[in-house]
């Protein structure tokens, strides 16, 4: 559905340095936007960080139309990444022939090149030859060769989230997600889970179905949206994407996880081998189980990782989604999860903080 124009860009910064962007943009495709009434703006749902729309406008040949995608950037998001770094990687992703192209910047976002192709839906990831192609896709997105080290940065990151949620969170918050506790679980978990070799490759690191488009006529698979991406173990990135499957953003209750749709045992040995043949190379049993294990263990660290995210974009992003709700679901399931995955006992045992942590989300 379309909307006026002057009606999105109130509160998103200057609406005079956005049209300026639009029409430099417009001058550089060969077009011109002579009047912003031209302008068609159609709000893209699903996006949980900022803020997408499709922009149209027409062009010079009769009946064709310019199509673009403006990102307005989600208040407060600048603690989970830096904005200056996120723009390098999406322009070294865009010179290797991946993703879209950065058209335009101005203040409270940017434009892009818009991809004719359509977003997957929650649905799409349970197909087989769908799946398929992701996993050919995120093999070849892992063999990136891309600026900065080459050491996992999930530890860090989730530990200066935590530093994040204990200086936003009310005291009540910090209590119910039991927040005092978790430096030394990070610290237990980061030691498991860096046992023996792993190969540490550039993630995506948020492979949900809103981030996945495929071209109809050609299958081509492109991968969008690298705010999360860098340096991490194969096996995190995996996890992260099966953790996604129990997501739907395009329902009525978004924020609502249904773990049991988490890919069962075989779907996740499929997927896997996919992943791993995709460059012509048939993996043994071993070597697929192996990957299957590992990235199980890594969705407690996946679990933390959103978890943290979604308590803190309840203090900072205005975006319609009930981040919270969605924060206690993660949290929740690494603590169920963990006795299971973990041969080491919680550094807490289920006395009143976590015995509270759980209640909360039942």
């Amino acid at each position: 559905m379309a909307i006026k124009t002057m009606e999105l860009l109130k509160g998103c910064g200057s609406q005079e340095e956005i049209m300026e962007v639009l029409s430099a943009v417009a001058s550089d495709l060969g077009d011109v936007i002579d009047d912003v009434n031209t302008l068609q703006v159609i709000p893209l749902n699903g996006a949980l960080t900022n803020e997408v729309f499709q922009i149209n406008w027409p062009t010079k040949n009769d009946g064709e139309v310019r199509k673009v995608l403006i990102r307005l950037y989600g208040e407060g998001v600048e603690v989970f990444f830096d904005r200056e770094e996120e723009i390098r990687t999406f322009e070294c992703i865009s010179k290797h022939g991946q993703g879209p192209r950065l058209l335009g910047r101005f203040t409270s976002g940017r434009v892009e090149e818009f991809i004719h192709a359509r977003t997957l839906s929650a649905a799409d990831l349970r197909d087989p030859e769908v799946s398929a192609l992701i996993a050919s896709k995120m093999r070849e997105f892992h063999n990136l060769h891309m600026p900065g080290a080459k050491k996992a940065q999930i530890w860090h990151r989730v530990r200066k989230w935590l530093g994040q949620a204990k200086s936003l969170c009310s005291p009540k918050d910090a209590k119910k997600f039991g927040l005092d506790n978790l430096d030394e679980e990070i610290n237990i978990l980061e030691k498991k889970l860096s046992e023996g070799y792993q190969e540490i490759v550039f993630c995506h690191n948020d492979l949900q179905y809103g981030n996945i488009m495929m071209d109809e006529e050609t299958r081509l698979i492109t991968i969008i949206d690298y705010e999360y991406a860098g340096y991490n173990p194969i096996a995190y990135d995996l996890a992260n994407h099966f953790c996604e499957m129990v997501a739907d953003y395009h329902s009525d209750t978004p924020h609502v996880l249904d773990y049991k749709k988490y890919p069962g045992l075989e779907e996740r040995q499929r997927f896997i081998r996919n992943y791993l043949s995709s460059e012509g190379n048939k993996p043994s049993n071993a070597k697929v189980n192996q990957l299957v294990k590992a990235a199980e263990k890594y969705t407690l660290a996946n679990h933390l990782f959103w978890g943290l995210w979604g308590l803190i974009s309840s203090y900072v992003n205005k975006i319609d989604f009930d981040y919270k709700e969605y924060g206690r679901q993660r949290f929740q399931q690494y603590w169920i999860r963990k006795p299971t995955l973990l041969d080491s006992p919680s550094i807490v045992s289920l006395d009143e903080t976590v015995n509270g942590l759980l209640s909360s989300f039942t």
